[in-house]
């Protein structure tokens, strides 16, 4: 016997944002909630995720050095 067509689906282990149980979503997916509490949950807006800043190591060179630019400006620090 030998398999001539077959697909690989990636899974990842995701808890019910509802109802707390286990279940196996497709990986890369943003489904929150189970397949049972999913149609219940479908009339509410969708989950909003926050966003992140990601720096670039050239964009921390550049902070560093707007912060020794200004140090003349600001004295040191902790002495209230």
């Amino acid at each position: 016997m030998e398999i001539e067509d077959f697909e690989i689906v990636r899974l990842e282990l995701k808890y019910c944002e509802r109802c707390g149980g286990l279940w196996m979503r497709t990986w890369g997916t943003d489904d929150v909630y189970c397949p049972s509490c999913a149609p219940e949950m479908s009339d509410l807006p969708a989950v909003r995720r926050r966003r992140t800043m990601h720096l670039l190591v050239n964009d921390r060179e550049d902070i560093k050095s707007q912060c020794e630019e200004l140090a003349p400006f600001y004295g040191e620090g902790g002495n209230a």
